[in-house]
């Protein structure tokens, strides 16, 4: 009965985020709406404001631990989270599951933000650190505002929609120029080859893709993310900060048992 009533929770709270796509709606629910979208970013926030500096690892939620690609992003979890990074991943299964764990088992930061859905989407046990939201938008937001390099792994839509959101971003000036680094040249091969038509046909700068890796070293990954995320921004291990609890931020941190 339990896993009925979770089941059609999250049903309910996929169909909020459907209607309100739909087109208006009356002026009260649309301020109800905006109330409670507020609420997940707030929530975020104060969540992730200790977790920093992260390196978000996108990809997949759909490969088993005996695939090639889970177990690179379980090496590549492992590596980030050695030159002092927390890797922080969508939560859920597959790729994700692989960053986390590689962080977890080489005793680094590992984070999610989960994503409440129907199906496919549960969170991975591998998290020391969870935050549930109800709305893509705002998850894709915190993944985004919280690191200072990404890796796309192998994944579908939602891997391709993150990629370009942090390029978008990227090219447009309204984030850093962060590194981004596409993992699996075998994989991603049609939309290299898509981006490089772009530039050939000048709907994409040349200079956009400057701090763009394509590679499938994990080593060389690494060394990226040094150059350009470490050494350009002067990235150091900062110190702990002490949750305030007027502004309601021990309610996250005992939650997650106080876990950085």
């Amino acid at each position: 009965m339990a896993k009925k009533s979770i089941a059609e929770l999250r049903i309910k709270y996929a169909n909020s985020e459907r209607r309100f796509l739909e087109g208006p709606r009356s002026r009260r629910r649309e301020v109800v709406f905006s109330f409670k979208v507020l609420f997940e970013f707030l929530k975020g926030f104060r969540a992730l404001h200790f977790v920093g500096p992260c390196v978000t690892v996108f990809g997949s939620a759909r490969f088993k631990e005996e695939h090639f690609y889970y177990q690179q992003a379980v090496q590549m979890g492992a590596e980030i989270s050695k030159i002092g990074f927390t890797v922080l991943t969508g939560g859920g299964p597959g790729i994700m599951e692989a960053a986390n764990r590689g962080a977890f088992e080489a005793g680094g930061r590992s984070v999610g933000c989960n994503i409440v859905l129907p199906h496919e989407q549960t969170e991975n046990p591998y998290v020391q650190k969870s935050v549930e939201f109800r709305y893509f938008f705002v998850r894709k937001t915190l993944l985004l505002k919280y690191s200072y390099a990404f890796v796309i792994m192998p994944g579908g839509w939602g891997t391709m929609d993150e990629l370009f959101e942090a390029l978008t971003l990227i090219q447009t000036g309204k984030m850093n120029e962060f590194p981004v680094i596409i993992f699996g040249t075998e994989y991603w091969k049609n939309l290299i080859e898509l981006i490089n038509d772009m530039v050939a046909k000048g709907t994409v700068s040349k200079e956009d893709l400057r701090h763009l890796l394509v590679t499938d070293s994990v080593d060389d990954s690494i060394e990226h993310i040094k150059k350009y995320s470490i050494k350009r921004f002067g990235l150091k291990r900062r110190k702990r900060l002490t949750p305030i609890a007027w502004l309601g931020e021990m309610i996250y941190w005992n939650k997650n048992n106080g876990k950085q």
